[in-house]
């Protein structure tokens, strides 16, 4: 699937909304909510941790939820929180959540994480990695790749699951966090089943079409991408692989692929990018778009049909890896 050519579009880009998603946006800009980039650290994370789940369906019930904490390189304990729907040695996904590396938790997650979970009927372990500006890059890198390692080895066998059926993903930030770590995983030789990447961001640079075409009024602003970035890397890191997936030299060899984007997103094209590159050197991917859809619309299930159908397809696509299916 080849970016949309929005420099030639004839049409405005609020045309592209579905009607259900533009009315949403209306609400949200009627409510005249003060946006993260006029806030502090503090007070974006206490926002965004008050209406996350807002538009998700109420916190599913599972077999097993079990908080514990993951060892970080430096021995820092890192809060994590263990989905299943039951206790049988199941295989796990990694999640990383989104929000800029600068908000966001395993309270904000919560509802997505729990859906996976049951709708893939594998485990999933969220993790609460480090965040900017108290933590800035790579910490986030550096405890993301800690905890898959400890997953891979004595935290499967601690928790009872199947370490040798590994996936790692996550939306946004932690789609970006998530294509880092397989290619991490490449490197170190630690085999895994899938790279699930919601909506990541990929570039060095907020320079493509659909960064100018999405930059205002489309969810995630150009200011608050801006001010995220700002809180998490300095400019001279920024064309590091590890914050830019694509300015990796080489992804041949990295886990599968499934790659769940939005049309309406500041992103979307350089997730495109990434899974073309993915392609390009040998790796499988399935490649799904949201039309009419903006950035986070997977965690808005009470609102959207589409975000239903995006978590179902990225539970087939763990079930697929995980050798799950007859």
């Amino acid at each position: 699937m080849r970016p949309l050519n929005h420099d030639v579009l004839p049409v405005t880009a609020t045309t592209l909304l579905t009607p259900a998603m533009a009315g949403l946006l209306d609400r949200i800009r009627r409510a005249q909510r003060v946006p993260f980039h006029a806030m502090t650290p503090a007070e974006a994370r206490a926002a965004y941790d008050k209406a996350a789940e807002v538009l998700e369906p109420p916190r599913a019930p599972l077999a097993r939820v079990q908080d514990l904490t993951v060892p970080a390189t430096d021995g820092t304990p890192l809060p994590a929180r263990l989905y299943a729907p039951s206790h049988d040695r199941l295989p796990v996904l990694l999640y990383l959540h989104g929000g800029g590396f600068v908000i966001g938790g395993l309270e904000t997650h919560d509802s997505l994480c729990r859906q996976l979970a049951l709708r893939s009927g594998g485990a999933v372990l969220a993790l609460d990695y480090r965040l900017a500006p108290e933590h800035r890059f790579p910490t986030a890198v550096d405890d993301t790749w800690a905890a898959l390692h400890w997953l891979a080895g004595p935290g499967a066998l601690t928790l009872g699951l199947d370490g040798t059926r590994l996936a790692v993903g996550g939306d946004s930030a932690g789609g970006t966090l998530a294509a880092v770590a397989a290619i991490h995983a490449r490197d170190c030789g630690l085999p895994l089943a899938l790279q699930l990447l919601i909506t990541p961001g990929t570039t060095a640079h907020q320079d493509t079409p659909s960064h100018r075409l999405f930059a205002n009024g489309f969810l995630l602003d150009a200011a608050n991408i801006g001010w995220f970035f700002d809180h998490y890397i300095d400019a001279h890191h920024r064309r590091d692989w590890r914050f830019a997936p694509l300015e990796a030299d080489d992804l041949e060899g990295v886990a599968p692929a499934c790659v769940l984007l939005a049309e309406c997103d500041p992103l979307v094209d350089e997730g495109i990018a990434y899974a073309d590159r993915l392609r390009a050197a040998g790796v499988p991917v399935a490649l799904e778009q949201a039309r009419g859809m903006t950035h986070d619309f997977i965690k808005m299930g009470r609102a959207l049909r589409e975000a239903g159908q995006a978590q179902q397809q990225a539970a087939q696509a763990l079930r697929t890896a995980w050798r799950m299916d007859p």
